[in-house]
């Protein structure tokens, strides 16, 4: 029964994966506008435990990060690590990756997270796409900059192949730490094509 799905070490290092990379994609915006070490891990932080903290509000778990103290301590860590880092190693696209890195690991999480609260399928599905997505819009909304789901390329597509697929891997009878490995890498590389090739829905038209 999905119900009585457990979480395990390996869900773990989904959530601390998905948490390390929206930190440091927050930290790389705030790069971006030559903000203070202070505002970088502000950045990091939000951007990092966002979508988590919804996710958790909503399906009446408690609040991840204020359990944990090791997930605001990698935020503080990876803001410092690119705070350390000269920009130049960074290229304009870093931010993409590290943000599709968090996408899929993050989706994949938190339809994990949610089916283990007892929450069925398809709200799991629609939870790890939350899971995934706010973080990346609260930092742009802090940063100033147009909403990352507001870009013509996939994006909240790429996080629910990723949530959807474990989720429908697991009702298969599929084991959990495969089925996530392979709704994580679908996710991100449906995301990555996104980014390299520009690959877009159509948008409506009248």
């Amino acid at each position: 029964m999905l119900q009585t799905l457990q979480t395990g070490p390996w869900l773990g290092l989904f959530d601390l994966l998905g948490i390390a990379v929206f930190a440091a994609s927050g930290a790389l915006a705030a790069a971006g506008k030559r903000l203070t070490l202070v505002t970088f891990a502000f950045f990091a932080l939000v951007t990092g435990v966002g979508g988590g903290t919804v996710r958790d509000l909503l399906i009446g778990a408690p609040v991840f990060w204020v359990q944990d103290y090791r997930f605001p301590a990698v935020c503080m860590v990876m803001a410092l690590l690119v705070w350390i880092t000269p920009q130049r190693i960074w290229s304009e696209k870093a931010l993409d990756w590290f943000d599709a890195l968090g996408l899929a690991a993050y989706a994949v999480f938190g339809a994990a997270k949610s089916l283990a609260f007892g929450v069925p399928p398809l709200p799991a599905v629609m939870m790890g796409v939350i899971t995934a997505c706010v973080g990346g819009v609260i930092r742009d909304v802090l940063a100033g900059e147009p909403s990352i789901l507001l870009r013509p390329e996939l994006y909240v597509t790429a996080a629910a192949l990723s949530a959807a697929l474990y989720v429908g891997l697991v009702l298969f009878g599929i084991d959990g730490p495969l089925a996530a490995g392979i709704a994580a890498v679908a996710g991100f590389v449906l995301r990555g094509i996104a980014i390299h090739r520009g690959l877009a829905l159509p948008g409506y038209r009248r």
